[in-house]
């Protein structure tokens, strides 16, 4: 299985939290970026949070002081922590290398739905 697994999603109420969970399998991954991508219906896939292979993180402002990316490389697994969730925040996520070049693979991803 060469695409990323993600999960941990589920249904939250507004402010709540939730911890999502990717594990990859491509060696390559451990050794460059790593971001959490979302897709809220028939939105295009915005990009949430990327992490480096340093732990230097960046985030979109619409997510900054709410999300957590974090990376375990020798699980081969990276998190997204999110608190104070928004019904805006409803969407699938997904995780992937920050590398256009290395995104052949999508996984399913995992859905996220945030209830007012």
């Amino acid at each position: 299985q060469v695409q990323p697994v993600e999960s941990g999603g589920g249904l939250v109420q507004a402010g709540g939290s939730l911890r999502l969970s990717c594990t990859y399998s491509e060696r390559r991954f451990r050794y460059n970026g790593l971001a959490w991508y979302r897709q809220a219906s028939t939105n295009p896939r915005e990009m949430v949070g990327v992490i480096t292979p340093a732990g230097d993180t960046k985030y979109a402002d619409s997510v900054k002081g709410r999300f957590t990316i974090s990376r375990d490389d020798a699980k081969n697994t990276v998190y997204l922590q999110m608190k104070d969730l928004k019904s805006e925040d409803t969407a699938v996520y997904y995780c992937n290398s920050d590398r256009p070049d290395f995104q052949q693979f999508w996984g399913r991803g995992t859905q996220v739905t945030v209830s007012a």
